[in-house]
């Protein structure tokens, strides 16, 4: 019943831009005076009662495309737009073409590497820290992203573009997926800019950093990770929804369904605003202030080690040897979440800079630009959720143990222990 009701206001829709176009003409100064209005609409009344039968859909369609052609009318084209033209937008091309199958490869192994994460993550020598708890939130947002993405990749490059038609089912999952892919890399912003606040005032305010970061604070960042994200993106619920397209096909016409924004206007600009801004590059300058200070700390630390074995500190006091290993295993974790921290504003920047222009110039360049590079920049955000496990492994010694133990354990419940015998043991029997 929903859908009927959906259908019918599409197809009122399309008739009243139809419409539009011919009363445009009419009042525009370059228009045809000659074209009585009152005249076209009792033609179409006469139509629809001619035989007590009411007219359809294609019939009325076919009768306003008449009246338009016969009357030499056409919409007001878009005007011309020379955003990012030049050789680079054919091999931008060239990728979205393939954009599909890396997008699938990259989002089955996310999906894998970040479920192994959570696993990981959860046990016990791991999941006492807040550290931790915040990498492990930010595993299953890139999850949620990786698996809702997989269908619409195989949708929309594997399938759709064989066919002809548009249905209004796949306009609506899309609007779904576009929502749902935003928030919950929304939720991921959050937690990294929450992971790196975390790092630098463990390190900054070292002493007093179990006052300051405490399990109750742990959870209000995570918790307000989830929280924020469909606040921040009430604009783009409200500029984008279902648009209908008529093509004239020679068996009748077609409705196609496509999510598109509304006409250009305040809220357009409002909405690209706060995502460039708030959502992209507000935690992005954050980032690049906190991570150059881990830098500049990183390299103090290895100063400082490289101090300490040349008067051979280390050697004689073992309490200055585990002081020394203890500095070691902070100076790893703080060369991780770096790492972290410069691919996310690798990845991020970017589309920040992307939205703010599409804010600044307007729907020409958002169509032009911000489409154009919209696989480009879905791959690099499923790439940057994807890769945390290698990051993980190949720099944190604790985790490779854990996650070594980990399979170690599923091999063991795999494979039970044979059944004791009776020669088995130090006994004799006589």
């Amino acid at each position: 019943m929903a859908y009927e009701e959906n259908n019918t206001s599409n197809i009122t829709q399309a008739l009243t831009n139809l419409f539009e176009e011919v009363l445009f003409a009419t009042e525009s100064p370059g228009g045809n005076k000659s074209l009585n209005v009152s005249q076209f609409l009792s033609a179409l009344k006469e139509r629809s009662t001619r035989h007590n039968q009411e007219i359809d859909f294609g019939t009325l369609v076919k009768l306003v495309d008449g009246w338009r052609t016969k009357l030499n009318l056409t919409k007001n084209s878009e005007p011309l737009c020379n955003y990012c033209d030049g050789n680079f937008r054919d091999i931008v091309l060239a990728y979205n073409s393939i954009h599909g199958y890396i997008s699938l490869i990259v989002c089955v192994f996310g999906s894998l590497a970040n479920a192994l994460n959570v696993a990981v993550l959860t046990r016990r020598d791991l999941a006492a820290a807040p550290i931790n708890r915040l990498l492990k939130w930010l595993a299953v947002a890139d999850v949620f992203v990786m698996m809702e993405y997989v269908p619409f990749a195989i949708y929309r490059y594997l399938i759709l573009p064989g066919q002809r038609e548009m249905p209004y089912k796949w306009a609506a999952y899309l609007l779904f997926h576009m929502h749902f892919a935003q928030i919950f890399h929304t939720a991921s912003i959050c937690l990294t800019l929450s992971l790196a606040v975390w790092r630098y005032i463990a390190i900054k305010y070292s002493d007093r950093s179990h006052i300051l970061c405490t399990e109750r604070r742990c959870s209000t960042a995570i918790l307000s990770s989830f929280i924020l994200p469909p606040i921040l993106c009430i604009p783009t619920y409200m500029v984008f929804d279902i648009h209908t397209a008529v093509v004239l096909e020679p068996n009748g016409p077609m409705i196609l369904y496509h999510v598109d924004s509304d006409e250009e206007g305040q809220l357009f600009k409002l909405n690209f605003w706060v995502h460039a801004v708030l959502i992209k590059l507000l935690p992005c300058c954050i980032l690049t202030v906190i991570s150059l200070w881990l830098i500049k700390e990183v390299y103090s630390a290895n100063e400082h080690q490289k101090r300490i074995r040349v008067n051979n500190a280390c050697a004689n006091d073992k309490a200055k040897k585990r002081q020394c290993k203890g500095d070691k295993r902070t100076n790893r974790t703080t060369k991780m979440l770096l790492a972290v921290l410069l691919l996310f504003l690798v990845t991020e920047l970017p589309q920040g800079i992307l939205g703010l222009m599409s804010g600044a110039l307007g729907r020409c360049f958002f169509k032009r630009c911000y489409d154009l590079f919209g696989e480009l920049m879905d791959a690099l955000a499923l790439l940057n959720g994807a890769i945390n496990f290698v990051l993980y492994c190949s720099m944190s010694r604790q985790f490779r143990m854990t996650f070594r133990q980990l399979m170690w354990r599923a091999q063991l419940h795999r494979w039970p222990p044979p059944l004791p015998s009776h020669s088995d043991g130090l006994h004799t029997y006589v």
